[in-house]
């Protein structure tokens, strides 16, 4: 009998721990995720002015890029990419992330959602896809350690 009572103590411990420590992993300070959102404002901002240096200043020296264009590691590399393969060959604007998701991992914050934008090249023409960022601690901003992309059209 006394066994009975045991096995149903540990399964209702069981029961209400595993929920609560669900919630916990996928919580973040609403604070960090006002923060993620108001970076990715930043972000946006940047890339509609098609400024490379604003861009690039928002990810951390050892940062790496990576998607459909190929994959780019440290901060000058990223530019680069974007000064030589994106900006020069069309004009962006309208460009929007949504962020869906923020994170917590240790002293880290990944983000992920979708972005879209308005091109410009023989043409208007909507793209868009899907990101996911880690960001880093700064001092008292962040900075894109890894960033990830893919291209819907």
């Amino acid at each position: 009998m006394k066994i009975r009572y045991l096995l149903a103590a540990v399964g209702m411990a069981i029961v209400f721990a595993v929920p609560a420590f669900a919630q916990q992993e996928d919580t973040v300070d609403p604070q960090v995720a006002e923060q993620v959102r108001a970076f990715a404002a930043k972000y946006d901002e940047a890339f509609n002015k098609n400024d490379a240096t604003a861009l690039g200043a928002l990810f951390s020296e050892d940062a790496v890029l990576s998607g459909p264009h190929g994959r780019h590691k440290g901060r000058q590399a990223i530019e680069n990419f974007h000064t030589q393969q994106v900006f020069a060959r069309w004009q962006a604007n309208n460009h929007v992330t949504t962020v869906d998701r923020v994170v917590s991992v240790s002293d880290e914050v990944s983000s992920s959602g979708r972005w879209s934008e308005t091109v410009q090249s023989n043409g208007s023409k909507n793209v868009g896809g899907t990101y996911s960022w880690v960001l880093i601690r700064d001092g008292d901003s962040w900075k894109i350690r890894i960033a990830t992309y893919s291209e819907q059209y």
